[in-house]
């Protein structure tokens, strides 16, 4: 969330200070990729829906522990997958305009992660650990093989260009006019069958820190995992032709994705949790208790970048690539203060 809520901006000002321009490297990783391919950037919308999976252990367990039915429990993933969808609609698919011509229904972050919680919700409240990673794995290779052995019109079987594959037909077929309007486009609804992997990858990261393990066997497991998911999407790119592209989702790049989300989840336990190292981490504590208050605030409700222009953009013209850093520094500090207050009196969005 730090990221995407103006964290690029900050460290790209802060290093064009010293080296300008930016080493294209740094540019590059953190800019997503036209089509195929992978860099960092592209993996904060992954680490959302792992993030999201990686909680569902331990909320569901203390929920049936407090005496919540399972039916209750249906109710509440119901209510949130709903909300969520309505709040991906806002923020990016024109919802707010009431106008037929400009909305989107599937089109954003949040609605992907309704889609795979409530498939991972589902498949956790009704079969074990085993089940759980048989069914995301069925969702990986039923996605690969959907993309690779059914032909399209005119084109035939395996396309896998921004306009020419199955994922992106069944879009147009069930969206139709109200499909999302992105160039190159990404794809939502059967893309919903390696969302819902994604997310189960994150669940079995949450069933990993849960268990009887030592500390140290959880790092390795993790990091095991991640090492594992890695191997695999680069294989099943590389050498079996599933490219990576995260416009479609593809079985690889959701592997791909989850091996480097298992291992940064392995190294910020062992530094947190392990090591004990918590004092650096608190400035992105504030940040990820309120998450999703600032994804919205972010992008639906307050101009921080123009505030801070109102309020330093004076100055921060007279003080060259320093003043850059200045205004993206103000926009950063702006929303986070108000987190800071709403952290301080344990004022936290809850869906």
């Amino acid at each position: 969330m730090f990221w995407i809520a103006g964290g690029r901006e900050l460290l790209l000002t802060f290093v064009g200070i010293f080296k300008h321009p930016v080493p294209r490297w740094l540019d590059h990783q953190l800019s997503h990729v036209e089509w195929e391919g992978f860099t960092a950037w592209d993996l904060i919308m992954p680490l959302f829906l792992f993030v999201v999976g990686a909680a569902m252990p331990f909320s569901f367990s203390r929920q049936l522990e407090q005496g919540r039915s399972k039916a209750g429990l249906y109710a509440k993933i119901l209510r949130r997958t709903v909300i969520l969808f309505l709040l991906g609609m806002a923020v990016q698919g024109h919802l707010l305009d009431f106008k037929l011509a400009t909305l989107h229904v599937f089109a954003n972050t949040l609605q992907a992660i309704a889609v795979g919680y409530l498939v991972a919700g589902i498949v956790m409240l009704n079969v074990g650990i085993v089940g759980q990673v048989i069914f995301a794995a069925l969702m990986l290779a039923g996605f690969w093989a959907l993309l690779m052995f059914v032909p399209l019109a005119g084109v035939g079987a395996g396309a896998l260009e921004p306009y020419a594959n199955v994922a992106y037909e069944v879009d147009k077929f069930v969206l139709g006019r109200f499909i999302d309007g992105t160039k190159p486009p990404y794809t939502w609804v059967l893309s919903g069958m390696t969302f819902s992997a994604t997310v189960l990858m994150g669940v079995f990261a949450g069933h990993v820190l849960r268990s009887r393990l030592s500390p140290a066997a959880r790092v390795f497991v993790l990091s095991l995992l991640g090492v594992g998911c890695l191997a695999a999407g680069w294989a099943w790119a590389e050498i079996l032709g599933f490219k990576m592209i995260k416009h479609i989702w593809t079985s690889s790049m959701a592997l791909w994705a989850g091996g480097w989300s298992y291992l940064l989840l392995a190294l910020f336990y062992l530094l947190v949790d392990v090591l004990g190292f918590r004092r650096w981490a608190f400035p992105f504590v504030v940040t990820g208790a309120n998450a999703i208050l600032i994804y919205v605030l972010w992008d639906l409700v307050v101009p921080f970048g123009q505030i801070a222009h109102t309020l330093v953009g004076g100055l921060a013209s007279h003080l060259g690539r320093v003043g850059e850093f200045m205004l993206a520094l103000t926009a950063v500090m702006l929303w986070w203060v108000i987190l800071y207050d709403l952290y301080r009196r344990k004022v936290y969005l809850r869906i």
